[in-house]
């Protein structure tokens, strides 16, 4: 590994300003689970890596007149253990769980998932099936945009040079609401995915609402399912219309063959997926 400098702002300011003096040869280290591997199998060494974990704004998870605020410092484990995000937002925790091992969830960031942005990430069905957005910091200053809107494509998100992710907003009108995520990979534990589903539900006067749901792993990003979506929205539940929906959602995604599972193993996955979670969503929402 080559020498580089290293610094620990303590706040974003002095985050975003180092970022620009240094341009690209400054990184940002927080968890560290992803780029200290990357790090040690690098030819070439930044010039500065910018450790944030320190910066305290990143860590905090509250209630604000906007919503659910999870800082993007916020490790899986403290999701998991969130009294707050247990009682508005459950299938958050759902997905924490599945991430690495305890090791990972002990010091991976919510906001390094996000901006690793690789297809398969597990935080990223069940915020985009809660329409959450998130906050960006800059020499030009702070700027929001959904989630959906931040993933570009894998391992590219919308963050221009000298930006860097603040925090995840989850609306007030999304909390509460029945959500559910389901992961399928190759083993229990330690596994990429081979398919990750997230829906949320509304109901009112006994009919679907405003259903959103989120596909991983299918796509080059997560992805809504607009159309299974639409099919739903205004009618009264049934396990037929789950079906028929589940195969509609298997009809909007673009999955791969790779070494680990075939495009139709995929969509079967898809199917039963989709199914699994509308189903759960619906009863959470019925209670």
């Amino acid at each position: 590994m080559r020498p580089f400098d290293y610094v620990a702002p303590n706040t974003v300011d002095e985050a975003v300003a180092i970022l620009a003096e240094n341009g690209p040869g400054a990184r940002l280290l927080a968890g560290g689970t992803d780029y200290v591997v990357d790090l040690k199998h690098s030819s070439k060494a930044p010039k500065i890596v910018v450790d944030i974990s320190r910066i305290s704004e990143f860590s905090r998870i509250e209630m604000t007149d906007q919503g659910l605020r999870i800082g993007s410092g916020v490790t899986h484990t403290e999701i998991m253990d969130s009294a707050l995000i247990a009682k508005h937002a459950p299938a958050m925790q759902e997905a924490a769980l599945t991430i690495g091992a305890v090791q990972t969830r002990n010091l991976g960031t919510l906001g390094g998932n996000l901006v690793t942005c690789v297809p398969s990430l597990d935080s990223g069905p069940v915020l985009i099936a809660l329409d959450a957005a998130v906050t960006i910091a800059g020499p030009q200053g702070k700027r929001t945009m959904t989630l959906a809107d931040f993933f570009v494509g894998p391992r590219k998100t919308a963050l221009e040079p000298a930006e860097l992710l603040t925090d995840i907003v989850i609306p007030k009108a999304m909390l509460g609401r029945g959500c559910s995520f389901r992961k399928f990979g190759l083993r229990n534990g330690q596994a990429l995915a081979l398919v990750n589903v997230a829906a949320s539900i509304n109901l009112e006067k006994a009919k679907l609402s405003d259903v959103r749901i989120a596909l991983g792993a299918v796509a080059p990003t997560v992805i809504r399912a607009i159309k299974a979506e639409n099919l739903l929205n205004g009618k009264a539940p049934s396990d037929d219309l789950f079906t028929e929906a589940a195969e509609m959602a298997a009809t909007e995604a673009k999955p791969i063959n790779d070494f680990r599972a075939s495009a139709s193993y995929r969509l079967d996955l898809i199917r039963a997926g989709a199914k699994r979670v509308l189903a759960e969503a619906l009863e959470r929402a019925q209670a």
